[in-house]
């Protein structure tokens, strides 16, 4: 991303300013000046938008904070928690439920999704569709803790598999 200056000078905000500014589509700063009256007044009819300043390091840091929020927020994946399925049944209701057990982490149904690794190999990637301990339903069940945990549209869980709750982050773009 490049910050583009299309035209500096010293001197009052002027109409001419206000329209070159409208005509690219950009913000006018300015610093230890006012705009004059028709400008300002010019700059509110087209939707130009300009930001006065009498501290130089407040303009750096908000034009610094705009070029980040036109950035894209950066994706990251945290892995929650894992579970070992030790035993696998089958449930009229839910389908294939996986008894399983919690290795590390805490295994939440706010998760973004679950990956069944079978063998070092992720063999499906969907979302939890139940987690319980006993007959509760729980929203999130700890390390050290058995549970039982269903998952959206797979039923070929095996006994050994490795389940893998995660979460996805936004992380704001920085410059």
């Amino acid at each position: 991303m490049k910050l583009r200056v299309i035209h500096s000078g010293v001197g009052g905000i002027t109409e001419s300013d206000v329209l070159l500014a409208a005509a690219s589509n950009a913000i006018i700063i300015g610093f230890n000046i006012r705009p004059e009256p028709k400008a300002a007044e010019l700059a509110e009819q087209e939707g130009v938008d300009i930001r006065l300043y009498t501290i130089i390091y407040d303009a750096m840091a908000d034009i610094k904070a705009a070029m980040e929020g036109l950035l894209e927020p950066t994706l990251k994946e945290r892995t929650v928690g894992r579970a070992e399925v030790r035993q696998v049944f089958t449930v009229s209701k839910a389908g294939t439920v996986a008894g399983s057990y919690v290795l590390e982490g805490t295994i939440t149904r706010q998760s973004a999704g679950v990956r069944v690794i079978r063998d070092n190999v992720v063999v499906y990637q969907g979302k939890l569709s139940s987690l319980r301990r006993f007959k509760d339903d729980v929203r999130e069940v700890q390390q050290g803790y058995e549970c039982g945990i269903g998952i959206e549209n797979f039923s070929d869980i095996k006994t050994g598999d490795i389940l893998e709750v995660y979460a996805i982050d936004k992380i704001a773009g920085k410059l």
